[in-house]
């Protein structure tokens, strides 16, 4: 439940933050004093427009990053790393002394839970001290896997800043080449084009970044968090080999 109220207000910020923008943007390009004709409001289309490519691929990062967000909230979930029923038949199996079959569940239902638990079992003749360093030891291995996988919502979020940074010079040297290549002082309308350029993709590759870096932040500390929980419920589960002779 948390969770989901966090989605929301990120979600609700993200959406403020871009639009806020939008609407600074239609508010500066609306109609002038009275008396003059109107000019046309500043739309979004005009404004991914005036991204031109660097600002294309800035939307695409978004989609990107947006897509790998929803996947994180449905996978990174207690009942997906670590599914209940699975738990209470591996905890019914311990119980009964049946380890062959709680290995054999562990491999056919493959999850954060049953692979640190798969990993252990079969060391059950090595002593305690080995099954723990092994639970130990895979946990980091599969907490490990989810960070790669975050790994890709961090490299969108840097990346979305530099291709910015880079319309931003784009825009300024079309802007520097009007002026040069221009008789007399050139009028603003004529640098409107390549300034919007600049500033366009810096909002743009900001507005992917700061939320983008958010999530991966939130997602990051679940990982940890759920990490943590797996190894307390398994090392509960192996304790009854501490006691063993």
């Amino acid at each position: 439940m948390k969770s989901r109220i966090l989605f929301c207000l990120l979600a609700l910020a993200f959406i403020a933050f871009y639009s806020a923008g939008i609407a600074l943007a239609a508010e500066e390009g609306g109609g002038g004093e009275e008396g003059e004709a109107p000019t046309r409001s500043y739309t979004f289309l005009d404004m991914v427009e005036a991204g031109g490519l660097v600002g294309h691929i800035i939307i695409l990062c978004s989609v990107i990053s947006l897509a790998m967000i929803i996947e994180n909230f449905v996978h990174l979930r207690r009942d997906k790393l670590m599914p209940p029923e699975i738990l209470s038949e591996i905890e019914v199996l311990f119980e009964d002394e049946e380890y062959d079959e709680a290995l054999e569940l562990c491999e056919a239902e493959p999850s954060f839970l049953t692979n640190v638990i798969g990993a252990a079992l079969p060391k059950r003749d090595q002593g305690y001290q080995e099954m723990s360093d092994t639970l130990t030891a895979q946990t980091d291995s599969e907490a490990g896997k989810q960070y790669m996988k975050l790994a890709y919502l961090s490299l969108v979020t840097q990346i979305a800043p530099m291709l910015g940074l880079l319309g931003t010079v784009q825009g300024m040297i079309v802007a520097f080449q009007k002026i040069a290549t221009s008789r007399g002082a050139p009028e603003p309308a004529e640098l409107a084009d390549s300034i919007s350029m600049a500033l366009v993709t810096t909002f743009e590759g900001l507005s992917v970044a700061i939320p983008g870096t958010m999530f991966f932040i939130f997602f990051r500390n679940r990982v940890a968090k759920l990490a943590g929980d797996v190894l307390g419920v398994t090392q509960d589960l192996f304790e009854r080999f501490k006691a063993a002779p």
